[in-house]
């Protein structure tokens, strides 16, 4: 058990104490309730100091008796104490706060639940990008190792299929969560207690198990991944199609950077909406392909042509180095940049 919650059951056992002597010496021996509490100090304290007033014979054998629950008691929380000061477990609560904190804080960010193999390359993925995210782990083992020596993720010690623990991680303004730990019963219970919470949250959840993604489905998962046939596939391509799977790799592998695949959500006001690939420029201007545009209906265009219109909320997928990737990020957020890149590089559709 946790020495800070030690600590506050041999507390709440004291008060308990403390209470129990009060009422003993004022219906044993009839005094009034400071006297009764002051005997109890001092007798819990065993400062050595006299009666209040002289005991009778049951006052005794009930004053022997909270003596000897008092020292255990007293004792006990002296070690919590030390054991909190010299273990450096002080410090651990002083930092969990600002953690804590750091938690509340947060707004559309992801909720990883369970610190895998799989959970540990996603928060990996995460941070890198960087994308604002926790993580939720009940292994003490787990949480152990990520206070002590830990990449300095956030991160929170529970059950993920309880109410209380999503809500501590700040579900309700979460954007996303992922379910990776490794049964899939736990993540079936956790996407069900994640759906209730937030109906518009975007769930992902692990598969492992054949069958498990049509539960997954209905308990409210927006998309369900199975690492195991993933896996297969894409040693199965390696062999099939080895110059394709390195492609993939570069594109979509952080560990590369002169070739980058990414998505650009086009912003409901954007200035771009209505106009066409060609006349955006956006192609001239930071030299990406975009190798496709997933409407907001989820039709996927792959190869659009370039009198292509651009609506709201479209997701385009495009192709390119990162500093060309992030210009062209940087425009599409920018409200001013639209008509004066449109009016550079308009001209009639094909």
């Amino acid at each position: 058990m946790d020495p800070v919650r030690h600590l506050k059951i041999s507390i709440c056992v004291l008060l308990l104490l403390l209470s129990y002597g009060t009422f003993g010496y004022i219906a044993i021996e009839g005094w009034d309730s400071l006297d009764a509490l002051y005997m109890t100090v001092i007798t819990l304290g065993t400062v050595g100091f006299r009666e209040v007033h002289t005991l009778s014979s049951g006052g005794k054998i009930f004053t022997m008796t909270l003596i000897f629950f008092g020292v255990g008691v007293i004792g006990y929380i002296v070690g919590s104490l030390a054991q909190i000061m010299f273990e450096g477990q002080f410090h651990r609560i002083i930092g969990r706060k600002k953690v804590e904190k750091a938690i509340a804080a947060l707004e559309d960010h992801y909720i990883i639940c369970g610190f895998g193999r799989i959970g540990a390359l996603i928060a990996k993925e995460f941070s890198a990008k960087p994308l604002p995210f926790v993580v939720v782990e009940k292994d003490m083992g787990v949480i152990d190792r990520m206070d002590d020596d830990g990449p300095g993720y956030l991160f929170l010690r529970g059950d993920a299929t309880f109410d209380d623990t999503l809500l501590k991680a700040g579900i309700k303004k979460a954007k996303g969560l992922i379910s990776v730990v490794t049964s899939d019963t736990e993540n079936v219970y956790i996407t069900l207690t994640a759906r209730g919470l937030n109906p518009d949250l975007f769930i992902l959840a692990r598969s492992g198990e054949e069958g498990s993604e049509l539960k997954l489905k209905r308990a409210g998962a927006n998309k369900v991944v199975s690492p195991y046939l993933i896996g297969g596939s894409r040693m199965a391509q390696a062999i099939l199609r080895p110059t394709v799977v390195d492609f993939i790799e570069i594109a979509t592998g952080r560990e590369h950077m002169e070739l980058q695949m990414e998505e650009i959500l086009i912003p409901q006001d954007s200035g771009f909406v209505g106009e066409s690939l060609a006349s955006s420029g956006f192609r001239k201007e930071t030299g990406v392909i975009i190798v496709g545009i997933k409407k907001q209906s989820g039709k996927m265009g792959f190869n659009p042509e370039s009198h292509t219109k651009i609506e709201a909320h479209d997701t385009l997928i495009v192709l390119g180095e990162p500093a060309a990737i992030l210009k062209l990020e940087q425009l599409v957020g920018c409200g001013s940049c639209a008509e004066e890149l449109i009016k550079k590089h308009r001209k009639k559709d094909d």
